[in-house]
């Protein structure tokens, strides 16, 4: 039993965790909100649907390229030098064969899509398998200490480095080689002042032991991903072949605007819930507890923001991103119904990796890509809007079994569960109501970046007191966890 000194370290731990989390989420978010702004007011959907056609085939391999070893390293107890060596030089590895597929694989992809352009854009965009090959594991070890204020460091200077590339690119005329120089230039750029804080180097030696013993739990993170990327990337696959790079951009700008959102609030806090969950992975009560207070606290910022963005996306997207990307509205409207399932299920994984059930987890994502497949390739034929709807059918679906799950490895209690979120659906209602009033009465009166920052001035304010009106003691709870 942990004392209740070691309790609160890991409690602190956990916090500072998010907090240092958050600021990276946030920070890079915001900063890659920018570039891409700026981006979409200079590029056209055309390219972003380029670039999105080159991310399938490039999101394919990438699924082989860590073998789950980052996850391996962060869950292991017992870690041995020899762990981190055999990793680096397998990931070194295998990125030296993705890039050669890479090379060799591009005429294929673009004569399935039709568009000559993919050639070049694929081969450039493989050099990022071997520049990242050299940072994976020094994340891993960062990310297993909870050192996520160093990692918060890397990536928002890495980030911004890339910014400022793309966009000078960009100004400069060279289309859509501005976002394969801001993903490069990024790339590098984290490499190097990862290794610049990083006191591990990798020495000269490969163990066929511990490779052995961290492929035995990194394959079904492998085959995780195997799955995650049939289940998120076969929509854009799809779209891109029968409707055009066109019609993927436009379903491009929406979905990222969606990840957005999912990196800033769920992502966020799920980057510490894997190496947290893993330190009371022998604790049933407390990660139970610890679960509990996860959904709680993602769901006090996701619901608002998920919906909110729903009903505010016609005026986001002018505002935002102009005119010409108003066929993204309707698209990033479905895709937010999928916030309140985030705030719940976006855990499950970390809590099964950490009680050392990847198995499982592979389960569901297989589940899950099976039914986009499905769904994805019967909804191409009436258009983008009819794709986003069957992702979030999919996710409804799929929801009872995804708690079942759960239910059966920690026994949580359901309706404990359940209840985590309802402070903030009801708060989020009254929030809603109130934007759609000022909606309705003054979008024929004002400009759309006025009806835009009114609604979230006020949206903001009435959630606030509504969440202090409705759960005083989460308000509490949560203003103390920020102090």
């Amino acid at each position: 039993m942990a004392s209740p000194q070691g309790s609160s370290n890991l409690r602190q731990q956990a916090v500072k965790g998010v907090l240092w989390s958050a600021i990276e989420s946030w920070g890079r978010q915001v900063i890659s909100f920018a570039v891409f702004f700026i981006l979409a007011r200079l590029l056209g959907p055309e390219t972003f649907g380029l670039i999105a056609l080159a991310s399938v085939f490039l999101a394919f391999l990438q699924v082989f390229f860590d073998q789950g070893f980052t996850q391996a390293i962060v869950q292991r107890q017992d870690l041995e030098v020899e762990h981190l060596d055999t990793a680096f030089w397998a990931n070194l590895g295998i990125s030296v064969l993705l890039a050669i597929l890479c090379v060799s694989g591009a005429s294929f992809v673009s004569n399935l899509f039709k568009e000559p352009q993919l050639i070049p854009i694929i081969r450039y965009l493989s050099i990022g398998f071997l520049i990242t090959a050299f940072s994976s594991v020094q994340n891993a070890i960062f990310q297993r200490k909870l050192a996520f204020k160093t990692l918060a460091t890397r990536s928002l200077v890495a980030v911004a480095i890339g910014g400022v590339v793309g966009i000078t690119m960009a100004l400069m005329g060279f289309g859509v080689w501005s976002i394969v120089g801001q993903q490069l230039s990024n790339n590098l750029a984290g490499v190097l002042i990862i290794w610049w804080v990083s006191d591990w180097r990798p020495k000269l030696r490969f163990s066929v032991r511990h490779f052995k013993e961290l492929f035995s739990f990194g394959v079904n993170v492998m085959g995780m991903n195997l799955f995650y990327f049939f289940s998120r990337r076969s929509d854009d696959f799809l779209i891109g072949y029968f409707l055009g790079s066109s019609a993927l951009g436009y379903y491009t700008i929406a979905y990222r605007v969606f990840s957005i959102l999912t990196e800033l609030l769920t992502s966020t806090i799920a980057k510490v819930t894997l190496p947290t969950f893993s330190k009371l992975q022998h604790e049933p009560e407390r990660l139970r507890n610890a679960l509990y207070e996860a959904i709680q606290l993602t769901s006090l910022i996701t619901f608002p923001a998920f919906l909110g963005t729903l009903i505010l996306a016609p005026e986001i997207v002018e505002v935002v991103f102009g005119t010409k990307w108003l066929p993204s509205v309707p698209v990033m409207q479905i895709l937010n119904l999928t916030g309140i399932a985030y705030a719940y299920f976006y855990f499950n994984g970390s809590v099964l990796m950490a009680v050392g059930k990847p198995s499982y987890k592979l389960a569901m994502d297989f589940i899950q890509a099976v039914i986009n497949v499905i769904g994805f390739s019967i909804a191409v034929r009436w258009g983008i809007v009819a794709v986003a709807s069957a992702f979030v059918i999919r996710m409804y679906l799929i929801a009872p079994i995804l708690i079942w799950v759960i239910w059966k490895q920690i026994h949580i209690n359901v309706l404990t569960y359940l209840r985590q979120g309802a402070a903030s659906l009801a708060g989020t209602i009254v929030m809603l109501f109130v934007i759609f009033v000022i909606k309705y009465f003054l979008s024929n009166l004002i400009s759309s970046s006025a009806v835009l920052a009114i609604s979230l001035f006020i949206g903001i304010i009435v959630y606030i007191l509504s969440i202090f009106l409705i759960a005083p003691k989460l308000f509490w709870q949560i203003r103390n966890i920020a102090r």
